[in-house]
């Protein structure tokens, strides 16, 4: 029998280095790497059904960022036109943990790319965001992430909602960057959030009034709580249903993470 093209796909990207020209590691060395694979699991249960759903990895050509080279967003970009020959126009979800949820931003201005998940992502100041008009984008952070900054997250939605994104962050309490702690709640909301941004199922009310709040909004409307979006009754574990971000929290003006100089893992 013929196996179907697919309707649509969703590309996941791990994280890794401010700097790195070295491959990523082989294997469970490579744990950014490792870390996804749950998530990319999660997922494709979350999207199968008749209409097939491709869900890949993004590999890397360098573990690092690299400055203005920015390696990751050229792997993306690449992927992305691969995706593009294999089967046509589809819409994809970019699905992205810290460097490539930086990368999947970076990336989302592609023809084929029409929402992004970032986890804990990383969100300098001065990224772009004008190629983010007319995508769905949604942020995941917990408020106590020392490496990258839930504060330059929350700017981040205001500066691409104002250039026409729809945006929203979730914020995750007593989490961590690598998403261990609470680990279920991060990959509830994802298998929540990657089909209701295919047209798949329906996205969280409260993620969907974020979308559609004017690009001048305040950041605290676009802001919301896991307590808010997360309908397994794990409400009573968050300290009431504030989304707040703890600006005591901040590393390093939200460029840089506690112990992240160069080379640090991101």
């Amino acid at each position: 029998m013929r196996q179907r093209p697919p309707s649509a796909a969703v590309l996941v990207l791990h994280g890794g280095y401010e700097t790195g020209m070295a491959p990523p590691p082989p294997g469970i060395m490579n744990l950014p790497a490792l870390r996804m694979l749950l998530f990319l699991r999660v997922v494709s249960r979350a999207v199968a059904g008749d209409a097939p759903v491709l869900v890949r990895r993004v590999h890397y050509t360098h573990r690092g960022w690299n400055g203005t080279r920015q390696d990751p967003l050229h792997d993306t970009v690449r992927a992305l036109d691969r995706l593009r020959s294999e089967a046509g126009d589809i819409p994809v979800v970019l699905l992205g943990h810290s460097m490539g949820a930086r990368a999947a931003l970076h990336a989302a201005g592609h023809p084929l790319v029409g929402a992004v998940v970032g986890l804990a992502p990383w969100c300098p100041p001065g990224d772009p965001v004008t190629q983010l008009a007319g995508r769905d984008v949604v942020l995941l952070h917990s408020t106590r992430d020392r490496v990258t900054s839930p504060l330059a997250s929350q700017s981040f939605t205001v500066r691409a909602r104002r250039a026409g994104a729809r945006t929203c962050l979730v914020t995750i309490p007593g989490s961590d960057h690598a998403m261990l702690r609470r680990a279920s709640a991060w990959h509830h909301l994802t298998r929540t959030l990657v089909p209701g941004l295919l047209g798949l199922a329906p996205v969280p009310d409260r993620v969907d009034a974020a979308f559609g709040l004017p690009p001048g909004a305040p950041a605290s409307d676009g802001t919301v709580s896991l307590a808010e979006v997360d309908t397994r009754g794990e409400r009573g574990r968050d300290a009431g249903t504030r989304a707040d971000v703890d600006p005591g929290r901040r590393t390093g003006g939200g460029t840089r993470g506690c112990g992240a100089g160069r080379g640090g893992r991101r």
